[in-house]
């Protein structure tokens, strides 16, 4: 720990080599500050974050993972994280593809402070930016301008759950603004023609995420159900989307267990993770 806040130190292997772009390093932003954590996140690149605050997570992780999956033939040039939060699925697809120019939308500005010091941090100011606004503002971003676009949106309406008393962490839980159905409406607003959207949702919320996206003129094309331990439930799932009548066969890929019954990673969730730039 320094006098300001706490830097992770990398937990890998001898021999292992991180991919990917290299980052900037605390030039012109400096380390964490008080009550301030800086974790690895893919290759070097790091993520800036509130040891009492929201915290990145597996969703983000198999979200971004899922959708360089999904466009990785034809890498996306342009990307929209909608509610980014502090930059964890941004920063992810910008590792993942570092050619792309890519922006995210968030609403509470303790977390959009965050995510550009993380951007900064990482060297990828020239091509990634953090607008602070509400995502279903339209008056944003101009339309239909994004190949790709990303969302982790909060699962629970708000009153079905007591409110998180961290901070950060309300919006992040209860859709105060929005859920699924705000979220294609916003992707259906600013995905570019023959683009995609990937999204996670609570497992249990099958029927309301199709709801969702045809009522947005959007249409699941791919969906990815992630097991946290061999033997559970879904906890999540991850989804594809086109504009509905847009050519693309519709496929529901294995499941991902996270982890087997004694707690170990999977060869799976391993193999995401190298993909992702993470050590074993």
């Amino acid at each position: 720990m320094n006098q300001a806040g706490i830097i992770r130190a990398a937990r890998r292997p001898d021999g292992w080599r991180a991919a990917g772009p290299p980052p900037a390093g605390p030039q012109g932003v400096g380390g964490p500050g008080p009550g301030e954590d800086l974790c690895y996140l893919a290759g070097d690149w790091r993520i800036l974050q509130r040891l009492d605050g929201h915290r990145w997570s597996l969703d983000d992780l198999v979200t971004a993972w899922f959708a360089a999956r999904l466009l990785e033939e034809a890498p996306a040039r342009t990307v929209l994280d909608l509610g980014c939060g502090i930059g964890a699925v941004l920063m992810l697809l910008a590792w993942r593809f570092p050619a792309t120019r890519a922006v995210g939308i968030e609403a509470q500005e303790m977390s959009v402070a965050l995510a550009r010091r993380s951007v900064a941090w990482n060297g990828a100011t020239g091509r990634c930016r953090v607008v602070l606004g509400d995502l279903r503002d339209p008056g944003l971003l101009p339309p239909a301008a994004f190949d790709l676009v990303a969302g982790t949106p909060p699962y629970l309406h708000p009153g079905s759950a007591t409110p998180p008393s961290r901070v950060q962490c309300g919006p992040c839980h209860l859709e105060i603004r929005g859920g699924i159905e705000d979220y294609c409406v916003a992707a259906a607003r600013w995905m570019a023609p023959g683009g995609r959207f990937v999204v996670c949702q609570a497992a249990a919320q099958v029927e309301r995420v199709l709801a969702a996206a045809e009522a947005a003129g959007l249409g699941v094309d791919a969906r990815l159900d992630v097991v946290p331990r061999e033997g559970k439930a879904a906890l999540f799932s991850v989804y594809g989307m086109r504009r509905a009548g847009e050519p693309g066969a519709t496929a529901v890929h294995p499941p991902l267990v996270v982890r087997d019954r004694a707690g170990r990673r999977t060869d799976a969730f391993q193999a995401l993770r190298r993909e992702m730039g993470m050590p074993p």
